[in-house]
């Protein structure tokens, strides 16, 4: 008998390591937080058991490696644990009583935020809320409605409160939305929301490191065992660190520090400092990848090469002038960080490229994946070509433009929307591609992103079918190239003695799964770094 036996042995039909050519095994052994051994045959490691290993016998189950989604907002999950659940509403009317609801059973003068995973679309009137209609819900309260990452709604006593009049100017890269009579209407976009968003309580910590357990909880139970967090504050980090501490978390994290609302290196040189206690962090359940940044408005304003659809005067806004945010990236490289910058619009990826054409140039020898591109959303042939030749890493997300194809084409047209997140173009020029679900904007989901790549449906049918990818491919984009991205390839990814045991148990094939049901297919167990981590009740 092997010395100390396993801890669990899992005995399946078919165990899928995702090592290149080697056949499906059929049993596996883990040890502490490791894959221990394979075997082909069923009762290969009946060695490895002794009174103390957990052993799942599963004839007909199917064992992938645990999912990451390399793109996706982990914070705003847990956050919106608490909030007002207006993702739930089909109608404003439903949506304001929601928030009157939660008016009745707060304090006044207390704030009052919502959940930010819906979509205006999926209202009967098809639009946002305005400031006069939140204050109908309550005037006793502040109320911070997000939609996204990018907009914000807020109620009169809070545009009083962030001091914001009709002559307020937007600051660079944001937008204070007036009606059509040139009066404050409530929104607030991109550097915008931090006039309002500086003024909001940080949640009580408790409350917080809560809402990460149950947000993690609920992405391990489609299957996901690491997220990269792409827009995690300072304040944001300490909390997932005290998060750690208490053992909340269900899944692994990797975390980009938010430089989002930063206009100068001289800010980010700041940030930067404020960083540095987390440079040698090696616990491998948390750690910080790297600094985010954003160069365009996103769904709203994606920076475009031609003029929207819906206003011909209009192409999308920059965030950054590329001349600064050549010096701020510089900044964060010459540290020794990561850097993995937002650009969604044709406009914004070529601007981005040349930034990192002009940091590549000017800081020779720098880290294979030190510079990624986030999104890649409208990036035709030739900036792919571009990105491939510079070796950019990019990151899609098929959930994203699953469930706001209706709000794009209304913003793009439908010849643009088709060409959204192009995987088969990517794989095809042999990029480095890994795919997320950019939540709260599209819905997490490992099956749900595998399903909407290999389909290409989106809520208002399929879109841009030749950009499909397989099965195989997609897992991939999940698995082996996302542990690349994160620079784990050599601990996590496929299922081999050694690495990390971050598994999935699957009660059907999913490469057997009829295409309308893998949408929706969770796993049976969520298992990382050999902890069980998908209890009942989260399935």
């Amino acid at each position: 008998m092997t010395d100390h036996g396993a801890d669990l042995v899992i005995r399946a039909d078919a165990v899928h390591t995702l090592v290149p050519g080697q056949a499906p095994q059929r049993a596996l052994a883990v040890r502490g937080d490791r894959i221990a051994a394979l075997s082909s045959d069923r009762n290969g490691l009946d060695h490895w058991v002794t009174a103390r290993t957990t052993v799942h016998d599963l004839p007909g189950a199917t064992v992938l490696p645990a999912f990451d989604d390399t793109h996706t907002h982990l914070i705003y999950a847990a956050l919106g644990a608490y909030d007002v659940p207006v993702h739930k509403a089909r109608t404003i009317p439903e949506f304001l009583d929601l928030i009157r609801q939660r008016a009745e059973l707060t304090p006044e003068g207390e704030w009052i935020r919502t959940t930010t995973n819906w979509q205006e679309l999926n209202l009967a009137e098809r639009r946002m809320p305005t400031a006069a209609e939140l204050d109908r819900a309550t005037d006793r309260h502040p109320v911070l409605v997000k939609r996204g990452g990018h907009n914000d709604v807020v109620n009169t006593y809070a545009l009083r409160l962030a001091g914001i009049t009709e002559d307020t100017p937007a600051p660079p890269g944001g937008v204070i939305g007036r009606d059509a009579d040139g009066r404050l209407d409530g929104r607030l976009i991109d550097n915008a929301l931090g006039l309002v968003e500086r003024l909001v309580p940080a949640p009580d910590r408790s409350q917080r490191i809560d809402g990460l357990r149950l947000a993690t909880s609920q992405y391990a139970a489609t299957g996901i065992g690491s997220v990269r967090d792409c827009a995690v504050t300072l304040e944001d980090y300490k909390v997932l660190l005290a998060a750690r501490e208490s053992g909340a978390l269900s899944t692994r994290v990797r975390a980009l520090i938010s430089a989002l609302g930063l206009t100068s290196a001289a800010q980010v040189e700041d940030l930067l400092d404020a960083m540095e206690d987390w440079r040698y962090g090696s616990d491998p359940w948390l750690r910080v990848w790297g600094v985010k940044f954003g160069l365009d408005g996103g769904l709203e304003a994606g920076a475009t090469e031609e003029p929207y659809a819906c206003d011909h005067s209009f192409s999308g806004t920059l965030t950054w002038e590329p001349d600064a945010l050549v010096e701020a990236v510089e900044a964060v490289v010459r540290r020794g960080w990561r850097v993995g910058t937002h650009a969604y619009g044709d406009r914004a990826v070529r601007i981005l490229l040349d930034v990192y054409e002009r940091v590549l140039a000017r800081n020779p020898g720098l880290a294979a994946g030190t510079l990624v591109m986030e999104h890649g959303g409208l990036a035709g042939p030739e900036q792919r070509a571009r990105a491939v030749d510079l070796g950019i890493p990019v990151t899609i997300q098929q959930p994203l433009l699953h469930d706001t194809a209706e709000v794009e084409e209304g913003f793009w047209g439908p010849e643009r929307v088709a060409r959204l997140f192009p995987a088969r173009g990517w794989i095809d020029l042999g990029a480095q591609v890994s795919a997320g679900s950019d939540f709260p904007v599209g819905q997490f989901g490992a099956m749900r992103s595998v399903w909407g790549m290999t389909t290409r449906q989106t809520v208002i049918g399929v879109k841009g079918p030749e950009h499909a990818i397989t099965y195989q491919e997609a897992l991939a984009l999940h698995t082996t190239n996302a542990a690349r991205l994160c620079g784990e390839e050599s601990l996590r990814g496929t299922l081999t003695p050694g690495r990390f045991a971050d598994l999935t148990v699957w009660d059907q094939d999913p490469a057997h799964c009829p295409s309308g049901a893998l949408r929706d297919l969770n796993p049976t167990h969520t298992i990382v770094g050999g902890l069980l981590v998908t209890p009942a009740d989260a399935r």
